[in-house]
């Protein structure tokens, strides 16, 4: 007879749906019913969130296989710590758990032919001897991160216009307008088409939902194309003009649109037609957004709470950049103590107490030829100012010196070395020409070469 009667768990409903998103607080409660007494190891709690795919593809003879897997999130709760071998007594005993869920963006939940966006929570018990028992819960995660919601909940307008070819003659104009791009599943699509059928043809207006999913795995792409709806109208007669108003209707269980995940992406679009006998339909296509009801209703897109920079986070994807404020000069955040003196060097975005003086002498800021001109203020003021206020002539401004720069002392300063004495020449004087061409006789070897003193003669001998 076994020990375990049954093991569940259960989490707390946070609206009617069921639903859970970024942010959110998730709590349950894990349900262990006993027969007998047990000794259990180990009893955890975990909640995941996964992303995988998986396809084959034949090409000749040989089979491809494309597999990728991407981990969201992991957060884990011990109920009995690990090798605790803590001694459960017959009878029903109840753990609750508590989780945030991380505030990054994450992708909705998704099952598809080719992949799969998962999340989970998971009890194990585990025990000595004995095969680990678990228990799991699907989560129904619906994404609130959609940075473009706004722009889809404008109205839009597109034109299509075709001449006809060789079967027909004339042209074909249609308008289709469009309240909103973003729907819930459940609503109605209201279609608006306006048609001038100036042609010989006859034509039907047709209106069609579509899904286009891509999975993607290892540099390779695998692309699924589905048509959810299709309504047609009745044909419009040649040379004739028609307003056709249609209304498409989302399915229930209809999966969101995933546009932040990099393995799995799912988009829907509305394409309105012009069927045309031999010859191409006019066409015009809006790419539509499937999301949540909150986010379109009832204060919808209400921003999911990010975790401060620099804090731990269990997520994948980088936090939100967070909004730099100024500081006061000098400071470098937190609380500004005026006894101690700013730092010298200005950190990040900060603002500079003071410019730095600089290393050279300013110069003039502009020369001409050898006289400089300052740059003078305007007497107009600035060129940006507005031109609503009407300024006097200015006088006649007197001309300024040009600034004189500051004498700069010498950076390296060296020994005098001693004065020079030239009043002994090393030889004597020479007033003699030596190269005039006169007829005088060349100058004596003692002229030229004078006796040294009597004590270098001596040294001599």
């Amino acid at each position: 007879m076994p020990s375990v009667q049954s093991f569940t768990i259960a989490c707390e409903a946070l609206n009617e749906h069921g639903t859970f998103s970024e942010g959110d607080v998730l709590r349950g409660k894990v349900t262990l019913a006993l027969i007998k007494q047990i000794s259990a190891e180990s009893m955890f709690v975990k909640v995941t969130g996964d992303a995988s795919v998986h396809w084959t593809k034949r090409v000749n003879d040989r089979t491809y296989t494309y597999s990728a897997d991407h981990r969201y999130f992991k957060l884990k709760q011990p109920l009995i710590p690990e090798w605790a071998k803590d001694v459960i007594p017959p009878g029903t005993h109840v753990y609750d758990f508590v989780f945030n869920l991380p505030s990054c963006g994450m992708p909705s939940s998704f099952r598809g032919r080719h992949g799969k966006i998962v999340y989970k929570l998971t009890a194990t018990l585990a025990r000595s001897w004995r095969l680990d028992r678990t228990v799991e819960q699907e989560l129904n995660f619906n994404s609130r991160s959609i940075p473009n919601l706004p722009t889809f909940l404008l109205q839009q307008i597109c034109t299509t216009n075709k001449e006809m070819g060789f079967f027909s003659k004339g042209n074909v104009q249609m308008d289709v307008i469009l309240d909103r791009r973003v729907f819930a599943p459940g609503e109605t699509i209201a279609v608006v088409a306006k048609i001038n059928n100036s042609s010989s043809s006859e034509m039907t207006p047709k209106f069609k939902l579509k899904c286009d999913i891509v999975y993607r795995a290892q540099g390779n792409t695998n692309h699924e194309s589905s048509t959810i709806a299709i309504v047609s109208d009745q044909c419009v007669t040649p040379r004739t003009q028609k307003t056709v108003n249609c209304a498409l209707q989302v399915p229930r269980d209809l999966g969101l649109s995933i546009q932040n995940c990099n393995l799995i992406s799912v988009e829907y679009r509305l394409k309105a037609y012009l069927d045309i006998s031999f010859a191409s339909d006019p066409k015009v296509v809006f790419p539509l957004l499937i999301c949540p009801h909150s986010m379109i209703h009832g204060g919808a897109a209400r921003p999911h709470s990010a975790s401060a920079a620099g804090s731990p986070s269990n997520c994948d994807f980088p936090p939100p950049a967070a909004a730099a404020r100024p500081y006061p000069a000098g400071a470098t955040g937190g609380t500004l103590n005026a006894s101690v003196p700013p730092p010298i060097m200005a950190m990040g975005p900060y603002p500079y107490s003071a410019a730095p003086p600089p290393q050279y002498p300013a110069q003039p800021a502009f020369v001409r030829g050898s006289s400089p001109y300052p740059h003078l203020a305007s007497p107009y003021g600035s060129q940006f100012s507005s031109s609503s206020v009407l300024h006097p002539p200015p006088a006649a401004a007197a001309p300024h010196p040009p600034p004189s720069a500051p004498e700069i002392p010498p950076m390296n300063t060296y020994p005098t070395p001693p004065p020079y004495n030239a009043t002994q020449p090393s030889a004597p004087l020479m007033n003699t020409d030596f190269l005039s061409q006169q007829d005088e006789p060349p100058p004596s070897y003692s002229l030229l070469f004078p006796e040294s003193s009597a004590g270098q003669s001596n040294s001599k001998q």
